[in-house]
């Protein structure tokens, strides 16, 4: 398909730049498999499921990902995507004109990393160098890798460590935050668990690549950069176990649902993951593991706009994003949710 399908105009005021107070209180906009449209807030969420339904939250925490130093005079910055080993990342490079193999670059406070290989993605392997778990590097120089479309336009700050985390973040390795999850409180939890509603846990370990555009002209042209997931056995049992008692599963963010995708054969039946996934989801594609989706605001001729487009239609989705915009919806990362039930 032609990406330029994908595009809409999107009014720079309806791009949020600060998360909601609190986070429950963000709005929700309903979209049903016929189209129809309905306008809530996050907290009415358990009257909008029913019991039995299970959310599959990715339980990722993100990592301070952002680096900026300097290969002798030039600025060189980084944002890691993937983990190779211990001591090796996979980063896009700003200024990588200016760095090739066997440099090292100098990101400050005692952090030092050599440019090992250059892919062919332009993309560089960062090996850390010394002792110290590359962690530790991370929390001493790196900041929190926010989206482009905020960092260009405000400075990261104190906030954004709590701000662009989840309440459900413990395995550390992410890049960019599974935000659908950003809008969940415990007492929101709480109400889900009194209508009972399920919550269950996957992890997938986001990377940079979420944010890179789509720079060609057919989506078939399009190469998906692969990210780290897994689902504990035991949760794949529990979500087919819902799924034959009659409960839908409603995946919480692109991210869940991708991986719970990558682990579900033909035959519907959730399996237990862990390794890469580059799952690339368009119109055309039948979902077999989830009956619904929570997500965020997607930017234009993204590929999750793409994918939200192939679970309820492209037609469906650019009249709730029409009707999202013209409401005063706001929209990425940091913006408001929507009910996806096809």
């Amino acid at each position: 398909m032609r990406v330029d399908l994908f595009d809409f105009a999107l009014p720079q005021d309806n791009i949020a730049l600060r998360p909601v107070a609190p986070r429950d209180s963000a709005r929700l906009l309903g979209i049903s498999g016929s189209g129809q449209l309905s306008d809530h807030i996050v907290r009415d969420l358990p009257q909008l499921l029913s019991k039995n339904d299970i959310l599959v939250f990715n339980d990722t925490k993100v990592i301070p990902a952002q680096l900026e130093g300097r290969r002798g005079e030039a600025k060189i910055g980084a944002t890691l995507h993937k983990r190779v080993d211990l001591r090796r990342w996979q980063a896009f490079i700003r200024n990588a004109k200016r760095l090739k193999v066997n440099d090292v670059v100098d990101f400050g406070k005692g952090v030092l990393a050599r440019a090992e290989e250059k892919y062919a993605d332009g993309s560089f392997l960062l090996h850390f160098l010394g002792d110290e778990p590359v962690e530790v590097l991370l929390g001493r120089a790196g900041t929190m890798p926010l989206p482009p479309y905020i960092a260009s336009k405000r400075d990261i700050d104190a906030r954004d460590a709590e701000d662009y985390q989840t309440m459900f973040a413990r395995e550390k390795g992410a890049v960019a935050a599974p935000t659908a999850a950003l809008h969940f409180t415990d007492g929101l939890i709480a109400a889900l668990n009194d209508a009972g509603i399920g919550q269950e846990t996957l992890t997938l370990h986001v990377g940079a690549g979420t944010f890179l555009p789509v720079k060609v002209d057919e989506t078939d042209d399009h190469q998906m950069h692969s990210e780290w997931g897994r689902i504990e056995p035991e949760v794949a049992d529990r979500l087919n176990q819902a799924r034959q008692q009659g409960g839908r599963v409603i995946a919480v963010g692109t991210t869940s649902l991708r991986v719970l995708e990558s682990a579900t054969g033909e035959d519907g039946i959730i399996q237990s993951f862990e390794g890469d996934t580059d799952i690339f989801i368009t119109p055309g594609y039948k979902c077999r593991a989830i009956d619904g989706l929570m997500t965020n605001f997607h930017l234009p001729k993204s590929t999750l706009f793409m994918l939200v487009s192939a679970l309820m239609g492209l037609d469906t989705m650019q009249a709730a994003y029409a009707h999202a915009i013209a409401e005063g919806y706001r929209f990425y990362s940091y913006g408001d949710s929507s009910l996806l039930l096809p």
